[in-house]
């Protein structure tokens, strides 16, 4: 029995393969295709996920797609008839679409892949709680899940038990706390979709001087349950994200995209709608667990990946534990998806709960070598033991080392195959890896990633956070860390057991052994703009495009210096930053 599950045709779009009980392999289409938030039919995705099992698509039992398209067609005619005439622009523009390539699946299937058999269709909210539930390992768990909009619902609430998911409370569109974030990501002249966090990153360096602003875009009851007021929105519309009446609530024009000084405005927004969010998560997960009694809380969908909420959750709500899907947006609907078939229709035995999240392409040494070859990179190779010590060498000595191990991540975060390493003691570290190779903001902090059994030393947090989706005050009795301690304190954690990935595990180990500290900055491969690298043939261009220093891949370490000058244009050129 082989099931795939796939995402696609909004953004972020991915396959997972379920086969025989257990979960081969996931992938986002962007890896391949290096095209960030690509949401075509995930054919690359698919072929590689396929190949990972040794199958053809005619191999497959069924594919399902993670949400029901006529649902959502009949939610864009609805929402045109309520909106007329202000919405036939944005109606006619899109009715091609949801109407065409959507209702087209199985012909589209065939044609790109050649699968004829079975098309299952779940629901978006339905694929967002089973991503999370069947993957926690737990028997029972309350469910929470929220993001923009999948067919009507924005947020969705319930109770899993067993194979059986029953989601009994939704909010529906326009209503959405992901489309709030949404329009006030544009407002700060940031891109909708895809810079969400840079929102959340902005947030601790301002006061929550306009949540009185908020809190009128937003009303919230006391069970967590809000209602938007429209008066300020035009996404019903199919227009902007806002219009006119918010930039008077606030008392100015949004900022262009990606244009303008932030100002200490921008930053006291940011901070205020971090409040509003958090008090909306807190009230809704506390809600939820009351009403199933399961103390326990899985949590998907895109606002699921604010981890400064997820940690608010866990400090306020009462709630014993939480599990985020580490691939909590659109993509990680491919998964839930497949999972829905397997658990839920299929009524198949539970998954073991997911702890690797490296389900994504891998290449043993023959193909690094190979690739590195074909590059002229000068290289030499390492024993394991070797590698280890002259990587902390490196990173002690100062040196931002890019890390290329194993199999890609599955979602956003990652997770120590395709990071970007350095010292987080260094105090211009994170700045030198902001500018000089991520070509990214000053404001965006960096996660550190701490060895589990150690984590509650250095921060203030009792539990694993493997995916990088819980935020923690750092403790103030131990020496500073400043790289990976935000503007209040905190940081994004990152732990790692040696079950999970013995290399990255004995990495962080072996420095913690040199300098008393077994926590290092971890942030991904990758430059702003681009999806984290997937291939080796990706990790040499951003090595080489970037001011990164050493480029630890396989059992080979390149060293910039060392490197043939070639004809690349590098990051800074392309974003003029030289």
């Amino acid at each position: 029995m082989h099931i795939l599950g796939i995402s696609c045709f909004y953004h972020d779009a991915a396959a997972c393969l379920v086969s025989e009980g257990r979960i081969v392999a996931a992938a986002s289409e962007e890896a391949f295709t290096r095209k960030k938030h690509d949401s075509r039919l995930p054919v690359d995705a698919t072929r590689y996920v396929l190949g990972e099992a040794g199958l053809k698509a005619s191999d497959l039992s069924a594919i399902i797609y993670y949400d029901k398209p006529i649902r959502k067609l009949d939610r864009s005619l609805r929402t045109f008839i309520d909106t007329f005439p202000s919405g036939l622009g944005a109606f006619i523009r899109k009715m091609p679409h949801l109407a065409g390539v959507q209702l087209r699946l199985p012909s589209e299937l065939k044609k790109e892949l050649g699968y004829a058999g079975p098309v299952l269709y779940s629901e978006h909210h339905l694929s967002h709680a089973a991503s999370a539930f069947y993957c926690s390992g737990w028997e029972e768990a309350a469910i929470l899940t929220v993001d923009g909009v999948g067919e009507w619902a924005s947020s969705s609430w319930g109770v899993g038990r067993g194979n059986k998911i029953s989601l009994t409370g939704e909010t529906r569109f326009p209503h959405s706390l992901g489309l709030l974030y949404s329009a006030i990501t544009l407002y700060l002249g940031f891109k909708v979709n895809s810079a969400e966090y840079k929102v959340m990153g902005l947030a601790p360096y301002g006061e929550p001087a306009y949540v009185d602003q908020i809190r009128k875009l937003i009303h919230v009851a006391p069970d967590g349950t809000f209602r938007l007021d429209m008066r300020y929105f035009a996404f019903d519309r199919g227009e902007r994200m806002y219009n006119e009446e918010l930039e008077k609530l606030f008392g100015r024009p949004g900022r262009p995209i990606e244009e303008g000084e932030l100002e200490q405005f921008h930053k006291d927004v940011a901070r205020s709608l971090q409040v509003v969010v958090d008090d909306v998560m807190v009230r809704l997960a506390t809600t939820v667990v009351k009403e199933t009694g399961a103390k326990k809380l899985c949590l998907a969908g895109g606002v699921a990946l604010n981890c400064v909420a997820n940690g608010e959750i866990l400090r306020r709500a009462p709630v014993e534990d939480i599990y985020v899907q580490p691939s909590a947006g659109d993509a990680g609907g491919a998964m839930g998806a497949a999972l829905v078939a397997w658990n839920g229709l299929l009524e198949k035995p539970r998954l073991p709960r997911l702890e690797s999240v490296y389900l994504g392409p891998g290449y043993d040494e023959a193909v690094v070598k190979a690739a590195l070859d074909a590059a002229g990179a000068v290289y030499r190779r390492y024993e394991r033991a070797e590698l280890l010590a002259e990587s902390v060498e490196l990173l002690t000595s100062g040196k931002v080392v890019g890390w290329f191990q194993g199999r890609m991540e599955w979602g956003p975060r990652a997770l120590g195959h395709r990071s970007i390493l350095g010292d987080p003691r260094h105090p211009e570290m994170r700045d030198i890896i902001n500018m000089k190779i991520k070509m990214r903001e000053g404001f965006r902090p960096f996660a550190p990633a701490v060895l589990e059994d150690q984590v509650s030393e250095w921060f203030q947090l009792d539990r694993p956070s493997p995916y990088m989706l819980l935020v923690a005050p750092v403790r103030e009795d131990k020496p500073p860390l400043p790289s990976i301690t935000h503007v209040d304190k905190s940081a994004r954690i990152q732990t790692i057991n040696r079950a999970q990935d013995a290399l990255y595990y004995d990495l962080i180990q072996a420095f913690g052994e040199k300098t008393g500290v077994p926590v290092l900055i971890n942030t991904s491969m990758n430059v702003r703009g681009e999806p984290m690298v997937c291939s080796p043939e990706d990790g040499w261009r951003c090595f080489m495009r970037t001011e990164m220093d050493v480029l630890v891949i396989g059992p080979f370490i390149l060293r910039k210096e060392d490197q043939p000058k070639i004809a690349m244009k590098s990051a800074a050129e392309e974003f003029g930053l030289d």
